[in-house]
């Protein structure tokens, strides 16, 4: 097994490749992710959007709650430009994205686009480098984001949940396509990454009605990967970063890539199982070595997380 690897290594150019792959990204001090409400005001200041860095995870709030965080134009400017920074941290390894004051985000703020009339400066040049009307929402990250949703995560605002890589969904949340009752599209990738998520049958369901979507639904749909007490997305969205966080990360993301790709990019099956081996290849050397040292070892026997970092 070893020999053939080594073999396969050589003959398709990896170990010189694999020299150039950096392990910053996966240093970093684990964080406490229990957030008591008073620690959590105090990290809200009078911006639209919020960021706080936690060890290997960086917090991102929007901070609207008078809007229910409905997204103005300042408001997306500011989400693409923390999600951005954390994008390219390689100290970061995943985000959370939530909503202050009970709301995840109602979407795009309509009274701004009344008040327009309609020319709000949503240029085709603007869309094609991954900027929307809300924001990052049309982006692909190279790094896992989680969203706490609490209260409504409808519109814009589920086109931002679904941005993420999971969603801690709280029980009294509502998601749903609400913008269907004022003629305002989806154009932030909700008609793209809705139907990969949960199937075309069940998105064509929520796309046309446009009718609200309770947590457990949701999870029965698998648009929510969680369903928590309500006041606890963000504890538990913070819980599941730091486990993620924990991982080697190399290999995390060569395997989370390698899954949006076949779901998004590849023209066909041997073409993504192609993609899958020859990202993953260099992984081998660069971490997989090491950790089967470590099982080898006693780490992670029985199944046990609790050693899983390299």
């Amino acid at each position: 097994m070893a020999l053939t690897l080594g073999r396969l290594l050589v003959n398709n150019g990896f170990r010189r490749s694999v020299h150039h792959i950096t392990l910053n990204s996966m240093k970093g001090q684990r964080f406490c992710s229990a957030i008591s409400k008073e620690e959590r005001k105090s990290t809200v200041p009078g911006g639209t959007v919020i960021s706080e860095r936690r060890g290997t995870v960086m917090l991102i709030g929007i901070n609207r709650p008078e809007a229910r965080n409905a997204v103005n134009q300042e408001t997306a400017q500011r989400l693409t430009e923390e999600l951005s920074a954390f994008d390219q941290d390689n100290s970061l390894n995943v985000a959370v994205l939530y909503g202050i004051g009970g709301t995840f985000c109602a979407g795009f703020d309509l009274k701004e686009l009344a008040q327009t009339s309609g020319s709000l400066k949503v240029e085709q040049d603007v869309c094609s480098d991954g900027r929307g009307p809300m924001g990052p929402s049309r982006m692909r990250l190279s790094k896992p984001l989680i969203a706490a949703v609490s209260g409504y995560a409808v519109a814009g605002g589920l086109e931002l949940a679904l941005l993420a890589d999971l969603r801690v969904v709280e029980e009294s949340s509502i998601m749903g396509v609400f913008c269907r009752r004022f003629g305002v599209p989806l154009i932030d990738g909700g008609t793209v990454r809705l139907p990969q998520l949960i199937g075309l049958s069940r998105a064509l369901d929520l796309i046309l009605t446009g009718r609200p979507v309770k947590a457990q639904e949701a999870l029965t749909f698998g648009l929510a990967n969680r369903v928590v007490p309500d006041g606890q997305a963000l504890q538990v969205a913070l819980e599941l970063a730091e486990q993620v966080s924990a991982f080697p990360q190399l290999c995390l993301r060569a395997d989370r890539n390698s899954a949006y790709h076949a779901a998004f990019d590849a023209s066909s099956f041997t073409q993504a199982m192609q993609y899958e081996f020859d990202h993953g290849l260099p992984v081998i050397v660069a971490e997989a070595v090491t950790g089967a040292t470590k099982f080898s070892l006693g780490a992670g026997r029985g199944g046990s997380f609790s050693k899983s970092k390299l």
